[in-house]
């Protein structure tokens, strides 16, 4: 019921990730990343907790491909998950339980990595690595045109209704959490004008936070 994929940024090293279903508030569940340790996703019969896990693993020097198949022995239930990470150098990790939902699958390359299940097709992990690698400009961007070529390659076997676009930089907190939380008919466009929105303002707001007396204004009425 979930197609992801989750990538690192060769040229600044930022993280990131995004998720659709069609279960509701999916990326509250599935999509974990940190600045300078990794991404990671825990989906199918999802168990946030090794999401965590995962980060907290790649943080004390495990690689993505270790922190995953530690992540899959630490739980009795590892046959329920679906699991991939990306490290701080590339590496990339996936766990595939014997008890993953439906049509199932994942692709991976040096920096990214997709997985799904209860897909339209096989298909589906592959067409999202490659219009990843094929896409230039801001990570974010490039997730969103892979959540998009997956969606177009078929996507989930149902309609999706949840989306969400998580990315890491420099600071302890996200540079982008976007969630499309449930949507009737199209959730991942819904997300890509949420994208073209905040991507204009995403570096003030850490301004901000870092700085306010150099920060710039909101510009909104009353704002000085």
């Amino acid at each position: 019921m979930t197609f992801s994929l989750a990538a690192r940024c060769a040229r600044t090293g930022m993280f990131g990730m995004v998720v659709s279903s069609s279960s509701p508030a999916v990326a509250a569940r599935c999509a974990h990343a940190r600045a300078k340790v990794g991404a990671a996703a825990s989906q199918n019969v999802t168990d946030p907790a090794l999401g965590q896990q995962m980060l907290d693993l790649m943080a004390h020097g495990a690689s993505a491909e270790e922190a995953v198949k530690i992540a899959a022995r630490s739980t009795p239930f590892g046959a329920y998950r679906q699991l991939t990470a990306v490290d701080s150098q590339g590496g990339v990790g996936v766990h595939i339980g014997a008890k993953t939902l439906g049509t199932h699958g994942a692709a991976r390359s040096q920096n990214v990595v997709a997985a799904g299940n209860l897909l339209a097709n096989p298909e589906v992990p592959a067409r999202m690595v490659s219009a990843f690698a094929q896409t230039e400009g801001h990570l974010g961007f490039r997730l969103l045109a892979a959540l998009v070529a997956g969606q177009a390659a078929g996507g989930e076997a149902g309609p999706v209704h949840s989306a969400g676009l998580l990315v890491v930089d420099r600071t302890s907190w996200p540079l982008v959490d976007l969630r499309v939380d449930w949507h009737e008919e199209d959730p991942i466009k819904a997300l890509a004008l949420a994208w073209e929105i905040y991507a204009p303002q995403m570096q003030a707001y850490i301004d901000r936070a870092l700085d306010p007396s150099e920060a710039p204004s909101y510009g909104v009425p009353g704002d000085p």
